[in-house]
């Protein structure tokens, strides 16, 4: 079967800038990584993908299939602020935003001085390109992480996140052991932790509330990012697989899938971009219902903004 390579433009992320400079020179642990915050998933088989009537047949979320995978650790949390930093201050490491000297920043969060005239793209105008944001400084100039140490790092690509990984021992998630992981040990079930967005009016992750993109109530308790272990774990003890932050995943993007069993699958050998799952702290079901735990999307691996992040992997 021929596989799909083709850029897929999307609401959810806005593109890279393509103009990224040398990256940082990272040397990789000669050690697997430190388990702690990392939660053992034993080999198993799964059903993976959807067909969801609230899905998108276009993002290649179906059709199910069976997944076996061997044993893996994975991040029950995304990597935060302060774990982050202890990276950059070990390295030295510049990621990409620095590097090019610029991030996208949600429109809302910005103060009048810097939304005025900052570029949009044309199909997400409510993406800023803001010189100078990145991932200490979220908001851009002036911003800081002050009461956000436990709270995702965002502004970082593919290409970061891969750095990162490097240095820890460890590596991103395939995208099947993320979907795995995400779903908690339920089976095809629309969320973590079943099928209704808020079970008995409670609420379970941080995504848009209100009316996008002008107004966000903020009734889950968050407007913007919520720390890494908000809201209750799933099944197998991971904070925050639908909404947040997108997070990224090993593997290029690709909408065909066989319908037979696949065993640790890897996705295609190369590509254009590469997945991100789980949604973020910015989706609506009217524009970007992709919170859900099959739902999947892609971006450029030098592609950052300012609701993008990780979790790391390992193998057991």
């Amino acid at each position: 079967m021929e596989t799909s390579h083709v850029a897929r433009p999307t609401c959810c992320a806005p593109r890279g800038s393509g103009t990224s400079a040398a990256p940082t020179a990272v040397r990789r642990a000669e050690r697997p990584g430190s388990l702690d915050g990392m939660v053992r998933l034993p080999g198993s088989d799964f059903l993976m993908g959807a067909d969801d009537a609230e899905g998108f047949p276009a993002d290649g979320e179906g059709p199910v299939r069976t997944v076996r995978l061997s044993a893996f650790h994975i991040d029950a949390h995304a990597v935060s602020n302060e774990k982050f930093a202890e990276f950059a201050d070990a390295t030295g490491y510049l990621t990409e935003a620095e590097r090019i000297g610029w991030s996208y920043v949600f429109a809302g969060f910005l103060p009048g001085a810097l939304r005025r005239g900052a570029p949009r793209p044309a199909r997400t105008p409510w993406w800023c390109g803001v010189t100078a944001a990145r991932w200490d400084q979220p908001e851009g100039p002036g911003s800081t992480l002050d009461g956000r140490e436990n709270h995702p790092v965002v502004h970082i690509s593919w290409n970061d996140a891969a750095a990162y990984c490097a240095w820890a021992g460890k590596r991103l998630p395939t995208e099947a052991e993320w979907e795995y992981a995400a779903r908690g040990g339920l089976e095809q079930q629309r969320y973590p932790w079943g099928d209704e967005l808020d079970p008995a009016g409670t609420y379970r992750c941080n995504i848009w509330r209100g009316t996008f993109p002008a107004k966000n109530t903020a009734a889950d308790g968050y407007r913007a990012t919520a720390p890494v272990d908000a809201f209750e774990p799933n099944g197998f003890g991971l904070h925050n697989t639908s909404g947040n932050v997108w997070e990224w995943c090993a593997d290029w993007w690709s909408v065909d899938h066989t319908a037979g069993t696949a065993t640790d699958p890897k996705g295609p050998a190369t590509g254009q971009e590469k997945v991100i799952r789980g949604g973020s702290h910015l989706c609506h079901r009217s524009y970007c219902n992709r919170y859900r735990v099959a739902a999947r999307t892609a971006n450029t691996p030098d592609g950052a903004s300012g609701h993008t992040g990780f979790r790391c992997a390992r193998d057991a």
